[in-house]
C-alpha cells in the first residue's frame, strides 16, 4: 500500500470515527470520507478491527515522529511544550476524536491487539516524558531526587485521566494543563529556582487527576 493510500485511508477513518464513533462506524463510512473506494478499504483490511488496529498502530507512528524533536531552549521547556502538546485541543473535532478513542480504550479488556496498541503507545508516552526529565536532571534543571521514570508514571497517569474526564464529565483539560505547568516549576525545579519545596513523587505512585 502507498503512503499516500495509507494516509488517505487514515484520514477517513479519524473522520469517520468522529462523526459516527467506534460503535457505529461502519467500513462504508469510512469509505464515504475517502477517495478511495470501499472495495478498496476490503482490499487492504478484512474487517473494521483490522482496520483500527492499523489506524492506532498509525496513530503511534505520527506521535512518536512529532515529538521526536519537542521545541524549546531547555529540557523544563521542552516539558512544558509536551505538555501544551497533549492536553492542548488540536482542532474542533478534537472532543469527537477523543469520545471515539475512550470508546476504543474501553474495548481493550476484551481485545489484546486495541490492548497491546494502547500499551504500546503508554510506553512510547513515558518514554518521552522519562527522557525530558532525565535530560532536566543532567541539566542540573530540576531536583536531584527527582525519579524519572516514576515522575513520567506520574505524569502519564494524570494525561490519560485528564483525558477521560474531559470526555466522561466535561471537565476541560486546560485546567489540568495549568496543573502540570505549575507542578513542573514548582516541584520539580529545585527550590532555589522555584521558590517552594515540595517534593516530587519518587515511587509512581501519584495519580492526580486520574482519580477524578
Amino acid at each position: 500500500m502507498s503512503d499516500e493510500t495509507i494516509d488517505d485511508l487514515m484520514e477517513a477513518t479519524y473522520c469517520a470515527l468522529c462523526k459516527h464513533g467506534y460503535a457505529e462506524l461502519t467500513m462504508q463510512d469510512i469509505a464515504a470520507e475517502s477517495a478511495k473506494s470501499k472495495g478498496t478499504l476490503h482490499y487492504h483490511f478484512d474487517s473494521k478491527q483490522d482496520l483500527l488496529e492499523s489506524f492506532l498502530e498509525f496513530l503511534l507512528d505520527r506521535f512518536e515522529e512529532r515529538t521526536e524533536t519537542v521545541p524549546g531552549e531547555t529540557p523544563a521547556e521542552r516539558l512544558h511544550e509536551f505538555t501544551d502538546e497533549l492536553l492542548t485541543p488540536s482542532d474542533d473535532s478534537a472532543e469527537e476524536f477523543r469520545t471515539a478513542i475512550l470508546e476504543i480504550k474501553a474495548q481493550s479488556p476484551y481485545n489484546e491487539a486495541y490492548r497491546e496498541r494502547l500499551r504500546e503507545f503508554d510506553r512510547a508516552l513515558r518514554e518521552r516524558i522519562a527522557t525530558l526529565v532525565a535530560d532536566g536532571l543532567e541539566a542540573g534543571e530540576f531536583r536531584d531526587d527527582v525519579e524519572p521514570e516514576a515522575t513520567a508514571d506520574f505524569l502519564v497517569t494524570l494525561f490519560h485521566g485528564a483525558q477521560t474526564r474531559a470526555t466522561a464529565v466535561d471537565r476541560p483539560p486546560e485546567r489540568t494543563r495549568q496543573y502540570v505547568h505549575e507542578y513542573i516549576d514548582e516541584t520539580l525545579r529545585p527550590a532555589a529556582a522555584s521558590g517552594g519545596d515540595a517534593s516530587p513523587p519518587t515511587d509512581g505512585t501519584g495519580d492526580g487527576e486520574a482519580n477524578g
